[in-house]
């Protein structure tokens, strides 16, 4: 009772001693000390189950439940609402790490804000992808930086830097660099070979991943689906070894999707599970990804390879060690004084995120081409938006939920006073031959049917061509579109997408002119019910297809040109939907732009010469059939898209992009997908004999800049010793620099955001061809009206090395990998400056001394 009150009560009683907590909840214990004690307090069965990607739950120990993976690719994906910052192409085109690793860092926040919700959200980022960009045609060209592996190494760094954080013992996130390795085709990913030479590994492969390693804010990463050399890239111990020997820190290494079970099922390169599984942990795999959240088998496999001795418990003991220390450094284990444990479910679209989501998208739109002065178009009082892309906002498989979206005509519309949308899109009718009926559909979607005698409003369906013959039909009635992945057929898609598409078809034409619709997502034709009209994707054979008399209520051509010639200016919005013609699963059928976008820009421009093509895609296009002589090339920006190209446009904001991959002045240009020496192909900015429509690191201001001189402080470098170290635009403390001076002039009546690149030109006669152009250093300059400024450009001479198989170093691993050495080859070279990899007007001379 409240009012008794013995003796003992009032007696002093000692505190019970406190129990220090375990060394892995220890913050100032080291972080190898920590995952090692956790380590041992775990059964042999505990450890076993830590290598798949659903790790359990240790009651005993209150060690959660973790799995490795979450996509954040530009933005946090596939868990909801989230900021949506351009595609990583994109990205690179604003040559701004700095910008970059703030968008990394909003992505990391609102990583850590859909943990605060769902504690299962995992803190181990599968981000950034630094496979290189050497060939357009690679369907998943929107999810890497730049053809230049160095280029690439800076912004996977940068982005990684945002991602990882910069607490000294807690990261905000774990970054796991995608995909290792030499990975750039979707046909057939799982079987095909990429044949890697020892100079196209060491020259334009591994220093891609090197930076953000070396640089301590990539503590992951993912293998790859392909093989290398005829051996799958996820038993390559040799490789991954080069990748751990990078960074004093452990690097945990994660599958990708379903590869564990490929190297027996498609690539046949093991027997059976088990000695796969014995082989990828052999080979440095830490974390299979594999039957999705299902652990069974790869704990059963990996248990069977032990007890068969191709696995030992020290073989197990390093994979799940390194899991560890990615999960404390983390802060899993730090309670509350984890630096980052604050961050909430509120901070998704938190302050600041929107007007970096605009400064990203408006930094990253590149002029390329402005022949008539069209842009900027600041005096103009109504435009016409018109084509595919005149409204919508489009996101990628690697993409979130974005709170909001602004499309180009809606920033119009806002800026500009007035603005007509056009898609350019026909307006049909469909009337089945079954029944004589039109089809129609319901104010929702929910119904579609064949049942009208006439074609009203809810009959009419938008077509829009993608190219290629992928047709998408969007209903007048419900305002979304047609999708196959119901049965019946409904109205009711918001967008194209999901991994297997359903909303999109293709049009067989009868000689009567009658239509039959495939469903590209199922491979069925569409036919229509007895009696109920209803529409379903059943049909195996054309001959069981319905047929669709077509009626075109109204032209899309005519509607642009219409509203072209009402307008002062029109701006002609074209590009890619990033589910259909290249994606993941699926290379690029071509590089060509769509023959629909083509017609559709001439409508426009024959209607009115101020015009503007304004290409919002994933990957570069071949424009050679397009006479556009002012074009604007924007990444699929996310939700500021529209505000950030009509900045630029209107001349609010002065032009900064430029482009980090060349666009190819023909298919042939771009070489073979499937052939990864760009050196014999010719293939890359490095090695183009001949000029491209737009060059690597091309992009135009609104006014003149002026290269005036290059000169070199010191004209005479040695040769730095032959090395394995991969040198990169970081210049190492070890390294001696070469500088060069560049002196640009502004000589307009504009500010100009400049890009200022120097790329070394080796002379004829070295006995290792070099690249035909490498660029070494640049430099983002903002110039005033009249400015002329010296740019100071330093780079290593490391960077003009050569991969020579001759030379053997004394203290290399004896693997294949390290037969050879990179090596800077004595001789006279040309440095040139300019706005481009093709645009090189000033020029000087360095001569390298033999070491």
């Amino acid at each position: 009772m409240t009012d008794t009150v013995t003796e003992t009560a009032t007696t002093p009683v000692e505190d019970a001693p406190q129990q220090d907590p375990p060394v892995f909840r220890q913050v100032d214990q080291p972080l190898r000390v920590r995952a090692r004690d956790l380590l041992d307090r775990l059964t042999p069965d505990e450890r076993v189950a830590m290598l798949h990607q659903a790790a359990p739950a240790i009651e005993r120990l209150g060690v959660p439940a973790w799995h490795t993976g979450c996509e954040a690719l530009h933005g946090v994906a596939w868990l909801g609402r989230a900021t949506v910052f351009p595609q990583p192409v994109g990205l690179a085109a604003t040559w701004d790490t700095d910008l970059v690793e703030k968008v990394g860092e909003v992505a990391a926040i609102e990583v850590r804000a859909k943990r605060a919700e769902n504690p299962l959200v995992s803190l181990n980022v599968w981000a950034p992808v630094v496979n290189t960009l050497r060939h357009p045609g690679w369907g998943r060209n929107e999810e890497g930086y730049s053809e230049d592996p160095h280029v690439t190494g800076v912004f996977g760094t940068a982005y990684s830097k945002g991602l990882r954080g910069d607490h000294p013992r807690v990261w905000r996130t774990v970054p796991a660099l995608k995909h290792f390795l030499a990975y750039n085709n979707e046909t057939d990913r799982s079987t095909t070979s990429s044949e890697m030479s020892l100079r196209t590994l060491h020259e334009e492969e591994l220093p891609a991943f090197r930076a953000a390693i070396e640089a301590g804010v990539a503590g992951g990463m993912m293998l790859a689906y392909n093989q290398v050399n005829g051996i799958p890239a996820h038993t390559q111990p040799e490789l991954v070894a080069e990748a751990r020997s990078w960074s004093d820190e452990s690097i945990a290494v994660v599958s990708d999707a379903g590869a564990p079970t490929f190297l027996v099922t498609t690539q046949r390169a093991q027997p059976d599970h088990v000695h796969a599984a014995a082989a990828l942990v052999r080979s440095g795999l830490d974390s299979f990804t594999d039957n999705e959240a299902n652990a069974a088998p790869t704990i059963g496999y990996v248990n069977e390879a032990l007890a068969a001795g191709l696995l030992t418990r020290d073989d197990v003991d390093q994979a799940v060690l390194r899991l560890l220390e990615l999960r404390i450094r983390t802060g899993e284990f730090d309670g509350d004084t984890d630096p980052y444990s604050g961050i909430g479910a509120d901070a998704i679209d938190a302050a600041g995120a929107r007007e970096l989501a605009r400064e990203a998208v408006a930094r990253s739109v590149v002029v390329l081409r402005n022949d008539a002065g069209v842009l900027p178009l600041p005096d103009v009082s109504k435009v016409a938006v018109v084509g595919p892309l005149a409204d919508l906002v489009l996101t990628d498989w690697y993409a979130g939920t974005p709170p909001y979206a602004v499309g180009i005509g809606a920033a119009a519309a806002e800026r500009f006073g007035e603005a007509e949308v056009v898609t350019g899109a026909d307006t049909i009718a469909l009337r089945a031959a079954s029944n004589g009926r039109y089809v129609v559909a319901s104010a929702d979607g929910a119904v579609v049917e064949a049942s009208a005698d006439a074609a009203g409003e809810d009959a009419l369906f938008d077509v829009t061509d993608w190219g290629d013959g992928i047709l998408t039909l969007r209903s007048r009635a419900s305002g979304l579109l047609l999708t196959g992945g119901s049965w019946p057929v409904r109205a009711d898609a918001t967008r194209v997408g999901e991994w297997v598409v359903q909303e999109s078809f293709r049009a067989h034409v009868h000689a009567d002119g009658t239509w039959s619709l495939l469903h590209l997502g199922s491979g069925r034709w569409l036919r229509v019910f007895r009696d109920s009209g209803l529409l379903a994707a059943e049909a195996v054979t054309l001959d069981k297809a319905e047929r669709f008399g077509v009626r075109v209520v109204r032209s899309g051509a005519a509607a642009v040109a219409e509203a072209a010639a009402n307008a002062d200016a029109v701006i002609v919005a074209v590009g890619n939907d990033p589910h259909l013609n290249g994606r993941e699963t699926e290379d690029r059928p071509h590089l060509r732009l769509p023959d629909a976008w083509a017609d559709l820009w001439r409508a426009a421009r024959e209607a009115n010469p101020r015009a503007v093509l304004t290409v919002v895609s994933s990957y570069p296009y071949v424009l050679a059939d397009v006479d556009a002589d002012t074009v604007v090339w924007s990444s699929h920006g996310g939700q500021e898209l529209g505000h950030g190209v009509i900045d630029v446009l209107s001349g609010d904001r002065e032009p900064a992009g430029r482009l980090s991959q060349s666009w190819p002045a023909t298919e042939e240009q771009a070489g073979d997908l499937f052939d990864y020496d760009t050196l014999r192909q010719g293939a890359t900015y490095r090695h183009q004999a001949e000029r491209p429509t737009f060059a690597f690191g091309h992009g135009l201001t609104y006014t003149t800049v002026g290269y005036e001189s290059l000169s070199v402080t010191d004209a005479a470098t040695p040769a730095p010793e032959p090395t394995h170290r991969h040198a990169g635009f970081e210049r190492r403390a070890d390294e001696v620099p070469v500088t060069a001076v560049v002196r640009v002039r502004n000589s307009g009546d504009r500010d100009a955001e400049e890009l200022v690149q120097l790329y070394a030109l080796p002379a004829e006669g070295f006995a290792i061809a070099t690249p035909r152009r490498l660029l070494v250093a640049y430099e983002r300059v903002r110039l005033a009206p009249g400015e002329v400024r010296d740019v100071e450009l330093s780079f290593s001479p490391a960077r003009l090395a050569v991969w020579d198989d001759a030379v053997r170093l004394p203290d290399a691993a004896q693997d294949w990998v390290h037969e050879g050495a990179l090596r800077v080859q004595a001789g006279t070279y040309a440095l040139a400056a300019g706005p481009s990899a093709w645009d090189l007007p000033v020029r000087a001379e360095l001569e390298v001394t033999a070491g």
